[in-house]
């Protein structure tokens, strides 16, 4: 496929004759799209769990890779089919069935495009206020905004060709950028941590950083795997999104441990405005460079994110093309940026609550959708096309069942500093497990995985498997 010419193709299997590439070509974007400097928040984000600079470290990266394989794991479901990931999701939960996780999807893509965009908008803002002292605030963030929201929606337009491109060589340019910029902050780097945590922040710290990465991917695997060909190596795929996925925002996670180590009042500040705090810390002269990075960083997570959440409108069973359906969502984007760069004060922190109920959700999804892909490949079978289409069984009772029982029980079991939130998750917490690390670090999003995965299992196992004919 041409990366100029708008990708046609929807939500439909994609045609062996436009499949081509190989596995390793999944590393470029998932590399390029978990390589903003969050990921150095992230490192300070574990750090405050009570961990020192080796326990921190590990839990962090055994996180990451755990949370990731998941993600490796989807996408061999795309390279097996050729269709997106939300859509199919219909096997296990049936075409009416799957609208429910399907919502959550597209609420959740839309979601981070705001934020992310919102992101890269005061980022750069913050950074020109130093290029150019006389720019008025306003000014500032409306010309970055007003970019960045360009760049996302015509490159969600174009669609996967253009988007391997991109996330490509947006790769190249963040990893030499990064270097630089860690060879520049290198002397405020120390390991003087000490761990006050017991063994049960070891384990909170590999489930926040679960919940701080993969898990909010596992919507979207499939969507970046589906036009490799069908005798692509189904380990090859999952490795090969697992390592883009995980093995960057490593590197990230561990200069942000060491900064907590070296600079705990930088890495502090850097915890609440991970771009602002570290820009202020650099020299003049490397300023235009890092504000393309940080602003670059949160673009290419944007731009994954609304070429899925379009395929997930299309999932929803809504009538149009996939370019429209990218357009309606750059629409909302603009609109929820503008609400919170130029309306609200206190709706982000809101609003990223209400993400992590979404990300409970995810979490019980993707552990059916792995349950179901693995009994179809046990049995020997493959993905029907007629269990994707509207002619299949509207409700796969015992998908939809463990889905809203899982996510049931994870809502109970995370927190929320929002209180209008915290009234309505955390009713299964007792006072003492929501003061702990594992509340702390929701551990709800992680016992909805395992929850729902055991339950499809087990009411699968005692019916017939499904017709495919």
């Amino acid at each position: 496929m041409d990366t100029l010419t708008v990708e046609q193709n929807g939500i439909n299997a994609v045609p062996e004759a436009e499949r081509r590439g190989r596995p390793s070509d999944l590393f470029w974007p998932w590399a390029g799209s978990n390589l903003s400097l969050f990921g150095v928040a992230f490192g300070v984000y574990i750090v405050g769990l009570g961990l020192g600079v080796v326990p921190a470290v590990i839990t962090g990266a055994l996180g990451y890779a755990l949370s990731f394989l998941l993600v490796g794991l989807v996408a061999v479901g795309g390279a097996r089919s050729g269709v997106p990931t939300m859509t199919l999701g219909r096997a296990p939960f049936g075409y009416q069935g799957n609208k429910l996780p399907t919502v959550f999807s597209y609420i959740s893509n839309v979601g981070w495009e705001i934020v992310l965009v919102t992101l890269a908008a005061q980022s750069g803002a913050a950074i020109l206020a130093r290029l150019a002292p006389g720019l008025p605030g306003t000014t500032a963030t409306a010309i970055c905004f007003a970019v960045a929201a360009v760049v996302v929606i015509a490159v969600g337009v174009y669609g996967h060709a253009m988007i391997m491109v991109v996330q490509r060589y947006l790769t190249y340019a963040f990893i030499v950028l990064t270097v630089i910029y860690m060879i520049l902050m290198m002397p405020r780097l120390g390991a003087s941590l000490e761990t006050t945590a017991g063994p049960g922040g070891w384990v909170g710290g590999i489930i926040f950083a679960m919940t701080l990465l993969g898990l909010g991917w596992v919507n979207c695997g499939a969507d970046y795997s589906r036009y490799l060909p069908t005798s692509s190596p189904p380990r090859s795929v999952a490795l090969w999104t697992a390592l883009g996925g995980a093995l960057p925002p490593m590197v990230l996670l561990v200069f942000g441990v060491l900064l907590a180590g070296g600079d705990p009042q930088l890495a502090g500040a850097a915890g609440g405005d991970p771009v602002g705090a570290l820009a202020g810390a650099l020299p003049t002269w490397f300023l235009l460079p890092y504000l393309l990075t940080a602003i670059g960083g949160f673009l290419a997570g944007a731009i994954m994110d609304i070429y899925s959440s379009g395929l997930s409108m299309l999932a929803l069973g809504v009538p149009i093309r996939r370019h429209y359906a990218v357009l309606i969502d750059g629409l909302l984007m603009v609109l929820g940026g503008y609400y919170l760069l130029f309306v609200s004060s206190s709706f982000l922190a809101t609003f990223q609550a209400f993400l992590a109920i979404v990300g409970v959700v995810m979490a019980a999804w993707v552990a059916i959708f792995l349950v179901d892909m693995w009994r179809l490949r046990a049995g020997g079978r493959a993905y029907d096309e007629r269990l994707l289409r509207a002619g299949a069984p509207a409700v796969n009772w015992p998908g939809v069942l463990s889905l809203v029982v899982a996510s049931a029980v994870g809502l109970g079991l995370i927190t929320s500093a929002d209180q209008n939130i915290a009234n309505v998750v955390g009713f299964l917490m007792s006072e003492d497990l929501e003061k702990s690390t594992f509340g702390a670090a929701n551990i709800g999003v992680v016992i909805a995985l395992v929850l729902a995965g055991v339950l499809y299992y087990l009411i699968t196992a005692v019916q017939r498997p499904r017709r495919t004919a």
